[in-house]
């Protein structure tokens, strides 16, 4: 395992850890005492490590993790008690660019979800790709429990999920939602024991990161912008995408690999 921290590629994070396994990154969210909780400055580095990552040519998949009990238990509530509307308004727009900046990554990101995924956490769960939980791990949208509503996408993203009728349930009582459960409504892909979950996490994201970078990226924004058009708007942008990838050189040399029986060796171009 190399670690990725303090080089030039990357600062020094004050909550986030960095290491690379051949082709995927692991960042791994530190603020155990707090449940991983985050404020403002996790927000922001988030923010900066995945816009960076979308860059790097040599990563084809991330595992985005946490340490402790919380994958990540929401905003840092007593962080943001004593704001005045502006300071609210600001945290919930670095918020906003925290999600976008994770869905929007041209690699894959797959949440191994620890512990406790709440509020601002599941909403950072549902900003990834694929989810591998821990049998012990949690979710859930709170926020009425304090008089709010989730601020990050979530109301929306769960609704697409897992219907209207579910999610005005989830969102009206904030319950806490186990793994196994969240596996039956769809937003979990696996569920394995504490112990397994980090390898399970490296055997998904390794998988991923071998395949044709062009591919993958593309399949990653079809998926997400096929979710909001008509199903024949969705699959003539599928043809045209396959168009193009048809005439990369990822695509020639997949071919020839086939027909030679041989590994492909993909270079992203």
């Amino acid at each position: 395992m190399t670690s990725l921290e303090g080089l030039s590629l990357f600062p020094s994070y004050t909550y986030l850890r960095c290491e690379q396994i051949n082709r995927v990154l692991i960042v791994t969210i530190q603020r155990e005492e707090k449940l991983n909780a985050m404020n403002a400055v996790m927000q922001g580095e988030i923010t900066d490590i995945f816009k960076r990552i979308h860059k790097l040519e040599d990563i084809g998949c991330v595992v985005l993790t946490g340490t402790g009990k919380g994958f990540m238990a929401g905003a840092d509530i007593e962080g943001y008690s004593d704001f005045d509307m502006g300071q609210f308004f600001a945290f919930q727009d670095i918020g906003r660019e925290m999600y976008r900046a994770v869905e929007t990554c041209s690699k894959p990101v797959i949440a191994a979800v620890n512990g406790y995924a709440l509020g601002g956490g599941f909403e950072l769960t549902l900003a990834c790709d694929l989810v591998v939980a821990s049998s012990k791990a949690s979710f859930g949208l709170p926020e009425v429990k304090l008089g709010l509503i989730p601020g990050g996408g979530g109301i929306q993203k769960i609704s697409r999920i897992v219907g209207s009728f579910v999610a005005k349930e989830l969102l009206m009582t904030g319950r806490f939602i186990p793994a196994d459960e969240g596996r039956d409504l769809r937003f979990v892909n696996q569920v394995v024991e504490p112990e397994e979950l980090l390898k399970s996490a490296l055997e998904m994201a390794t998988a991923i990161a071998e395949q044709a970078p062009l591919a993958i990226q593309i399949l990653k924004k079809l998926v997400q912008e096929g979710r909001d058009a008509s199903l024949e708007t969705a699959q003539a942008y599928d043809r045209a995408f396959l168009a193009n990838l048809f005439h990369s050189d990822d695509a020639k040399e997949g071919i020839a690999a086939f027909v030679a029986k041989r590994p492909p060796v993909f270079t992203g171009k």
